[in-house]
């Protein structure tokens, strides 16, 4: 008896062949076969001159989907006919959520089999669960392709009504979607609410004490029985302060100056000591949204990027299936989790009892199981040999999933009052008395053991009635921030949280929003643009229900009560579309009460100029007398950032040409700061016919147009700088600008070019040969962790033989643990600080480095102790990159 069994992907089959008998034949759909027509080239004949047909939905006959085989797939199509033909049955073994389901119907009515035909599902590649599932074959569930379809209906129905007449209106190329058009609306929210934002500075007081030698830190939290103002005393939304004056004291530079010197000298007591107990619980295991958060946070990995590589990782068999809202894990799971705890890190790291988590997401339905290492045993991150952005993101999913069957993690947090005068001090500390699940898996970081080093804040032994010695007190100022933009785990945790979407096609709708620019991803953070604006401003004055969160919500409540056979589909259907208030008829009766001039327009408050959208990009428009002056709008202006005097500095830039620095010494050509597409920078001379390409150089951070001299000009012209040659190799050293900032060059030849980017108190324009040369002879390595550095270790094993840096062990938080450079490695079960050998030390670091190397390629954190609504004057500068 012969078998054709047919999945979505080469991958897929080429892994399940593996695990079926030898008469199996496995084939691939290459994902969908059908889909309602892409263009107008797709749209049958039969159909071309209705007047739904640009639709591919026949909304006059029970809104019945008009299918096609794309171009592309027919090819498909017809191998898969001839792969079934003298076969005597056919299993489906397409993916097991509704998009699954749905591609199995369609090859079902596509190949229209006369053999037998099952319906084989499983969430994880291996040989165990291939042969349950062959078990345990069922028919294909009509409710779930049905709410899959309705699904697919409704989004074609609201996008390919409302792009039009963004086309129209606003722009050609623009599109509106179901989803789409909601997370575009939450960015723009979040831009007007900075746009809104107005600065407010406070000032404090922070202490260096010591006692007994032991440095530590406090700030100042009470002045004359009042508390001091913080971060937290500010609207976050709008930066002013919220708290009455009498119950905080604000304090200005010139108070924070006078407190300084009045307390200079003075006497300082500890007041009260107060220890308390934490206990914290590891997070739940993966499901498809967390992972692309945590995805995003830790490696910088895009949503998109995420389920590229887990959807590569499931298909090769290394993780369980990763479109899902559930956190429920098998006992088959929670046992290989397990084991692994024991093994890697003992008994005691175990939780008391297994445990099982509960799916909170109201209709979680794509999977059964969280998102975790496929098969009975979980193999390390090491012992998989993958590498990359695939390495990184198993070990991601491997450790979370551990970490979910371990120990609480448990700790001290510790608070000391001081008080010096009418002045109280609170200095804050934190002890790990067992790190349990933090050993393995610690948010925000993919160094578990070095984070739980930085995390840990030891104060010195102190005890009420103490007098610890000022060593220095400064007055620091805070500027309150605006509220931060979306990043792509933020927006996806919205999303979630609100009940919008499905989290398995958040990848595809934040890829959209950033293709159609109705974003850019700078930083990390989705910056929307005005044309977002343009766009948000028309749907939420005509069709306030689509961009209406709750609205949306509701939505996708009913296309889930569709699935499970509450709500029926098409009474849905025809009067969301056809209703008294459906979109059909919204659209018709409200297009001609949009004015195209209108909706290119994007009002802003305190702005006499307008902001209209146009062929070319966005631009300002100011009425001058009887003419119109307008100016184009750099691509990395924001429309938060967007203000008076930066329309006036576009504006006379074009009225009255650019400023001119000065004349080039040598040439006499004048040089001209400009404000381009990516912001500021200067230019040599005009461009003519002659000089087509006159040379140009962008303002480094630092330097502005209103403190660029003549002589920075020319020096940023003459970029790169050579600074001379380096004495051991008798290479070139460079300094120049780049995309990240300004760096040197050193010139090894066949060694390749060693760069070093400029430390703050550099400058590319007067950095010298000698100070290039201390740079370039500083390791690239990042910083070591400054308790590390305060240690002395346990033990010297040696220095390693590629780099001859030692390799010592340590006492930490957690218990001994070999150090590298950079790199810390645990002690593993059964070792002991004596019984450590250098060539096992070694194996244990190679092992290690292969992670971190995968890991940090994809990834570039940062850390920050200060509220996300405050941020220090040292930070005020804001990087901006600027290039033609």
């Amino acid at each position: 008896m012969s078998t054709l069994v047919i999945v979505e992907s080469p991958t897929k089959a080429r892994t399940i062949r593996n695990y079926l008998p030898k008469d199996y034949r496995v084939e691939a759909s290459m994902g969908h076969v059908r889909d309602l027509p892409q263009s107008a080239s797709e749209i049958p004949a039969a159909v071309k001159g209705e007047k739904w047909a640009q639709l591919g939905v026949n909304i006059e006959a029970d809104f019945e989907p008009v299918y096609v085989v794309p171009k592309d797939k027919k090819k498909v199509v017809t191998q898969l006919k001839d792969a079934l033909k003298g076969v005597d049955e056919l299993i489906l073994a397409t993916d097991e959520d509704r998009e699954g389901e749905s591609i199995s119907w369609h090859l079902y009515q596509l190949l229209k089999p006369k053999v037998p035909t099952k319906r084989m599902v499983f969430h994880e590649i291996t040989q165990e669960a291939i042969k349950k599932a062959l078990k345990n074959c069922r028919i294909i569930d009509e409710k779930l392709v049905r709410a899959q379809e309705t699904r697919r209906i409704l989004d074609r129905l609201v996008g390919y009504t409302l792009s039009p007449l963004l086309w129209k209106k606003i722009a050609w190329g623009l599109s509106a979607g179901r989803v789409q058009s909601v997370a575009v609306r939450l960015l723009v929210t979040k831009e007007r609410q900075r746009r809104a934002f107005r600065e407010a500075t406070y000032w404090d007081l922070k202490a260096s004490l010591l006692q007994e030698k032991t440095p530590f830190r406090a700030e100042l939290v009470m002045l004359g029985g009042t508390k001091v103002a913080t971060g937290s005393d500010f609207d976050p939304t709008t930066g002013q302060i919220t708290t009455g004056q009498n119950n905080v004291v604000l304090l200005n530079e010139e108070q924070a100056a006078e407190l300084q010197e009045r307390l200079k000298d003075k006497t300082w007591s500890v007041k009260d000591i107060e220890e308390r107990s934490v206990t914290r619980k590891p997070a739940p295991p993966f499901t498809t949204s967390t992972l692309q958060q945590e995805s995003n946070r830790k490696l910088r990995l895009s949503a998109r990027d995420t389920m590229r590589v887990a959807q590569n990782l499931y298909e090769q068999g290394y993780i369980t299936y990763m479109r899902t809202d559930s956190v429920h894990l098998s006992d088959q799971a929670i046992a290989a989790a397990r084991s692994c705890v024991e093994k890697k890190y003992g008994k005691r790291y175990l939780s008391p009892q297994p445990r099982q988590y509960t799916t909170k997401s109201k209709g979680a339905q794509e999977a059964h199981e969280a998102i975790r290492p496929a098969g009975s045993t979980f193999r390390t991150p090491q012992e998989t040999g993958l590498g990359g952005r695939e390495f990184a993101v198993y070990d991601l999913i491997w450790k979370r999933t551990v970490a979910s069957q371990m120990a609480d993690s448990r700790q001290t947090q510790i608070t000391v009052q001081l008080q010096v005068e009418d002045a109280g001090f609170r200095s804050s500390g934190k002890r790990i008395d067992f790190p349990g699940y933090l050993r393995a898996y610690v948010e925000g970081s993919d160094d578990p053991e070095a984070a739980l080093e930085d995390q840990e804040v030891i104060l010195p032994g102190l005890k009420i009635g103490d007098h610890p010695t000022c060593t220095e007190l400064e007055p620091v100022d805070h500027e309150t921030q605006p509220p931060a933009r979306y990043t792509e785990a933020s927006l996806v945790k919205t999303l979630e949280s609100e009940g919008i979407g499905r989290p398995s096609t958040y990848a595809s709708i934040i890829g959209t929003i950033i293709d159609k620019g109705y974003a850019h991803l700078v930083s990390n953070a989705l910056t929307p643009t005005f044309t977002a604006f343009a766009v948000t401003d028309l749907l939420e004055k005509y069709f306030p229900d689509i961009v209406d969160p709750s609205f949306t919500s509701k939505m996708e409540q009913t296309l889930d009560e569709i699935a499970t056979g509450e709500a029926k589909w098409l009474p849905y259907l025809k009067e969301f579309y056809l209703g008294e208030q459906g979109l059909e008829t919204l659209v018709r009766e409200r297009e001609s009460q949009i004015d195209a001039t209108t909706a290119r327009t994007v009002e802003l408050e305190n702005l006499d100029a307008k902001v209209r959208i146009g062929k070319y990009g966005p631009y300002i428009e100011v009425e001058n007398g009887e003419a119109v002056v307008t100016a184009s709008i750099p691509k990395d202006l924001t429309p938060a950032d967007l203000d008076p005097k930066q329309v006036e500095v576009l504006l006379r830039q074009k009225t009255t040409g650019p400023d001119q620095v000065g004349r080039h010494p040598e040439t006499g050509e004048p040089i001209y700061v400009k404000i381009g597409t990516y912001g500021p920078y200067v230019q040599l001379g005009d461009k003519t016919g002659e000089n087509p390409k006159a040379k140009q150089a962008s303002l480094p951070k630092g330097i502005t147009a209103e403190n660029l001299t003549l002589e920075m000009a020319v020096g940023l012209l003459a970029l790169p700088r050579t600074l001379g040659v380096h004495p051991a190799t008798n290479g070139r050293i460079q300094a120049s600008l780049g995309r990240f900032g300004p760096y040197i060059v050193h010139d090894q030849g066949k060694e390749g070019k060693d760069y070093r980017s400029l430390k703050a108190v550099d400058s590319v324009l007067t950095i010298s040969l000698e100070r290039a040369l201390e740079l370039l002879a500083e390791p690239k390595k990042g910083r070591a962790s400054s308790t590390s550095k305060s240690k002395a270790p346990l033990r010297e094993l040696g220095t390693h033989p590629e780099d001859d840096v030692p390799i010592n062990i340590y006492d930490g938080p957690y218990g001994p643990y070999i150090k590298h450079g950079k790199t810390n490695v645990s002690l593993p079960e059964g070792q002991t600080v004596e019984t450590v050998t250098l060539s096992a030390a070694l194996e244990l670091l190679q092992a290690k480095t292969s992670t971190k190397s995968t890991t940090r390629k994809t990834t570039k954190s940062t850390t920050s102790k200060t509220k996300s609504t405050t941020k220090s004057s040292s930070s005020r500068a804001k990087k901006k990159e600027a290039s033609t």
